[in-house]
């Protein structure tokens, strides 16, 4: 009679539960993860303590949102609420849409562009990180340079090459010499600064060729039309 009630008892504790489960697979080892970390931009020194240097933390995405149109490009700051940037870049806007290297999003209040260069200036709502020193001349031929953008709208890129001739700007004669350089450019690069090996501007980008040489407008353009206030008109929002 024990026995009996015994295995009645052992039926009862398992009728409500299933059979163990085998062992599970072996876990594999060849999986990637979806969502891939994204590589840190290449440095040129000076680290600040969130890893990005001088030149990376004044670089500035835009997205020029036009009428019917949406474009990108790059620019920089040239102190705490003025960028410099492309005169193609901001125009024919309705409104600009700026971020920082670190994805702070940075209110527009104005821009103005120029006449004689492709160039364009920019004041913001909100102070930027990080200013960089424009160069007292232009490079030389043969010097390095580095330039610092946001290639195709996308993340923040450091490419670099080297200065291979000054030439009469093949886009607007009037404005006289620019630079050349073979270092990477793509779409979105346009108002990216150029350096040099102590980190001064020396140029702005603002075109490339069949070839994947960049197009510069030197600084000494840059510093002339910045001391005289009316090398830059005022732009108003476009219509439509």
């Amino acid at each position: 009679m024990r026995r009996r009630l015994a295995v009645v008892a052992l039926l009862v504790l398992t009728s409500g539960c299933s059979l163990l489960p085998g062992p599970p697979a072996p876990v594999p080892t060849d999986v990637m993860p979806t969502d891939l970390p994204q590589q840190t931009p290449t440095s040129s020194g000076n680290l600040s303590p969130d890893g990005f240097d001088s030149a990376q933390r004044m670089a500035v995405r835009i997205r020029n949102i036009g009428c019917g149109t949406l474009s990108t490009g790059s620019g920089f700051a040239l102190d705490d609420h003025t960028l410099v940037t492309n005169r193609h870049v901001v125009s024919d806007s309705s409104a600009l849409q700026l971020s920082t290297y670190d994805g702070r999003d940075i209110g527009a209040a104005a821009a103005s562009t120029a006449a004689l260069a492709d160039l364009a200036i920019v004041r913001t709502d909100d102070a930027l990180p990080a200013a960089p020193e424009l160069a007292s001349a232009d490079p030389a031929v043969g010097d390095q340079v580095t330039v610092v953008g946001y290639p195709l709208g996308r993340a923040l890129t450091v490419t670099t090459g080297q200065v291979l001739a000054s030439q009469t700007d093949p886009l607007n004669a009037n404005l006289g010499a620019v630079l050349v350089t073979d270092a990477p450019v793509e779409h979105g690069s346009s108002g990216s600064a150029v350096l040099d090996s102590d980190g001064r501007v020396v140029g702005v980008v603002y075109a490339k060729d069949s070839n994947g040489h960049s197009f510069v407008v030197p600084v000494s353009t840059l510093r002339s039309m910045l001391d005289d206030e009316a090398s830059f008109t005022p732009t108003a929002p476009c219509a439509g």
